[in-house]
């Protein structure tokens, strides 16, 4: 009879058999189309959709913040890339997708244990689909990235491959591991500097500023006292306390709000909440893509004087589900936490969801601590040998959450054990390299039309 070991093994190599056959239907040649005919959707357009449903005196600084670069466009563009990847071969060998894995949506977190990760950070665009659209939008970062650090043209497909070949070995990695031990692995941020003195040396500044980053600290920066009240500072347009809204946000019904959020949660989890109770609420700006959306910070307070901060943030429709069904959740607000928790082994405590019931929608929430070790890289500042090992983590790291959810072993199987993906989609992302450009170009033109309203912060 064979050991446990030898089906195991046995079944793996089915599972990579199935993978390689996939190339049948969709050859690995295929992982470099790109379909920019007379047909393609208006990229602009695309974005005029999302402003629809958003705060309209905010869509202005979305546009300003999009246009100040290439790779702030990008940023800002998922819903353009969705497209763009729609209308390309794709295989079956889904996972639940970031759908939104660019070099700026990687950075550090505090696990519950309090020890930084490093891993994926945002989740809003996440559902179903075709693992390569994450690793196909991963590679396009890089390459835009690099291009707007003005590197040359081999350190830049240096770097995309390096975001291919971390992810391809990182799959290849998860293979020994049992479906329990990929859950639990993560990559703590200790043993990731200890890989590279310079990476140590050149990182340090950035893992101690985000290991100060807490309620704490937030209470310092975003509050003032008056009239002996702790109370959320105005920085209008940027932050806008709830008491200058005029009435035109309820404070009973952000309060079902909170209360639907807190149902969301855990028993053990919705007690320490229970020990706090709501000072102040206001809207804050945050991000490219997201600017436009409601996304507000509440401070709380315990019976001892403790502040927590809490962050709550609309949930839209992912911009896959047009092109990869829908996510399979009753609401937004929960597809982003379930797709979070599903895709990180270790994450905020008191990850949750909720509703909020508008004159003519209901409009989903997600809920997380605002400051709780959170830091990212500075990838506007980076050289070439730090964009490489950047980019080699990321790509990394987007592996092993693929693996929590897809067939590790039939996505082996797709890539292969060459480098064959990594010279594919390094050609992949200098072609959307070059379509991203025209369509910030567009983009700009539609300013200057008065077609897209801008407005400085």
């Amino acid at each position: 009879m064979p050991t446990v070991t030898e089906r195991l093994t046995d079944a793996v190599g089915k599972r990579v058999d199935t993978g390689r056959a996939e190339r049948d239907r969709v050859p690995l040649e295929s992982l470099a189309a790109l379909d920019t005919g007379p047909d393609r959707p208006d990229p602009v357009s695309l974005l005029q959709a999302q402003d629809k449903d958003r705060v309209q005196r905010l869509v202005p600084i979305r546009h300003g913040r999009m246009r100040a670069t290439p790779f702030t466009f990008y940023r800002g563009g998922a819903a353009i890339m969705a497209s763009d990847l729609s209308r390309t071969p794709s295989t079956d060998l889904r996972a639940q997708l970031c759908g939104d894995a660019h070099l700026s949506n990687f950075g550090l977190f505090n696990g519950a244990d309090r020890q930084l990760v490093f891993d994926v950070n945002d989740f809003d665009e996440t559902s179903p689909g075709p693992f390569e659209w994450d690793l196909k939008r991963l590679a396009a970062s890089v390459t835009i990235a690099g291009r707007n650090n003005e590197l040359t043209d081999k350190k830049i497909r240096a770097a995309t491959k390096a975001a291919v070949r971390g992810y391809r070995e990182g799959i290849a990695a998860t293979l020994a591991r049992s479906p329990l031990a990929i859950h639990y692995y993560r990559v703590d941020v200790q043993s990731l500097l200890e890989q590279d003195e310079k990476l140590r040396k050149r990182s340090r500044k950035a893992v101690d500023k985000a290991s100060r980053k807490d309620s704490v600290k937030a209470l310092e920066k975003l509050t003032e006292v008056v009239d002996g009240h702790r109370r959320i500072v105005s920085e209008p347009p940027l932050i806008v306390p709830l008491r200058d809204f005029d009435g035109e946000i309820d404070p009973d019904r952000l309060r079902d709000l909170f209360d639907r959020y807190r149902r969301s949660l855990p028993p053990h989890r919705a007690a320490v909440i229970d020990r706090y109770r709501i000072v102040d609420i206001a809207h804050k700006v945050v991000g490219v893509g997201s600017v436009g959306t409601l996304c507000l910070i509440v401070l709380l307070e315990s019976d001892d004087g403790a502040p927590l901060f809490m962050q709550f943030k609309e949930a839209a429709h992912s911009v896959l589900e047009p092109y990869c069904g829908p996510c399979g959740y009753a609401g937004t607000g929960e597809r982003v936490v379930r797709g979070q928790q599903l895709m990180q082994s270790t994450g905020d405590i008191l990850l949750g969801w909720s509703h909020f019931d508008a004159d003519d929608r209901e409009i989903g929430f997600y809920f997380r601590q605002l400051w709780d070790g959170k830091g990212s890289a500075d990838v506007d500042q980076m050289g070439p040998t730090r964009l490489v090992r950047y980019a080699a983590a990321c790509g990394a790291v987007l592996a092993l959450a693929h693996a929590r959810t897809g067939d590790a072993a039939a996505i082996h199987g797709y890539l292969g054990d060459d480098d064959t993906a990594d010279h594919l989609l390094a050609q992949f992302a200098d072609t959307y390299a070059d379509l991203n450009v025209a369509d910030h170009a567009a983009h700009e033109r539609a300013i200057e039309d008065g077609r897209v309203p801008v407005a400085d912060e």
